[in-house]
């Protein structure tokens, strides 16, 4: 196990392993142990009570926080003609078809997120091994699939992040920065929580979600107490 730096220490220490915090002290925990120079992310890790193995228990979505992720989103976009134009009053940073899948396959990668009109997904669908295991394939269960190319646009800008299950049954996602503050970060949580609890499978029986964790770039995780979050949640 590698050894741990003395802040890190410092800060594991004011963590109570055993406990269970409520959200929002478990929040105001976690921005007090950003030790670090820079501002660091807020990362959630959620365990499902799914199998992924089972296409029937896939856990996949998208998520509109409120106050964003504090992170300027670059936004690809593959249209044509009037989408083209739309897309780029929209704020889009790229916009175009055959000369983007052209440098994506020979290794250009300079964007976060990207988006397709349903007609052009035919070209874009040869990407799929580049950008399928990075998360940035255009996806109609996550919206990035849509001839409403504006609105696309605007959302991912605005916040709009995705997210799957992994085989382990975890959902993990950055969920703000810790100079965001409790309230803010609290918010962007219960987006989040309220968005996952509806993509429940059918298939999926027991408890669904069975533990929560925060915690930020650096530091030490912080257990949530999930009882709690299903009397906050819709």
């Amino acid at each position: 196990m590698p050894k741990r730096g003395k802040k890190y220490t410092e800060s594991r220490n004011k963590v109570d392993s055993l406990a269970k915090y409520e959200l929002k002290d478990g929040l105001k925990l976690v921005t007090e142990l950003n030790y670090t120079k820079f501002d660091e992310t807020v990362d959630v890790a959620i365990r499902l009570g799914v199998d992924p193995r089972h296409a029937d228990q896939m856990v996949r979505g998208a998520v509109l926080f409120p106050h964003g992720i504090g992170k300027e989103v670059r936004v690809l976009v593959f249209a044509k003609g009037e989408k083209e134009k739309e897309a780029l009053e929209a704020g889009a940073d790229f916009v175009g078809v055959e000369e983007f899948i052209d440098k994506i396959a020979k290794g250009w990668l300079e964007f976060d997120k990207a988006i397709s009109t349903p007609d052009l997904m035919g070209m874009v669908a040869k990407l799929g091994k580049i950008l399928g295991p990075r998360g940035m394939m255009p996806n109609p269960k996550s919206g990035t699939v849509t001839f409403d190319v504006a609105r696309a646009v605007k959302e991912t800008k605005a916040g709009k992040v995705d997210f799957r299950v992994e085989k382990a049954g975890i959902v993990h996602i950055p969920a703000g920065k810790a100079s965001f503050g409790v309230d803010k970060l609290f918010d962007n949580l219960i987006a989040l929580l309220e968005t996952v609890i509806k993509l429940k499978p059918a298939s999926s029986k027991g408890t669904y979600l069975r533990s929560l964790s925060i915690s930020t770039t650096m530091g030490p995780g912080i257990s949530i107490d999930v009882n709690q979050i299903r009397h906050l949640t819709k």
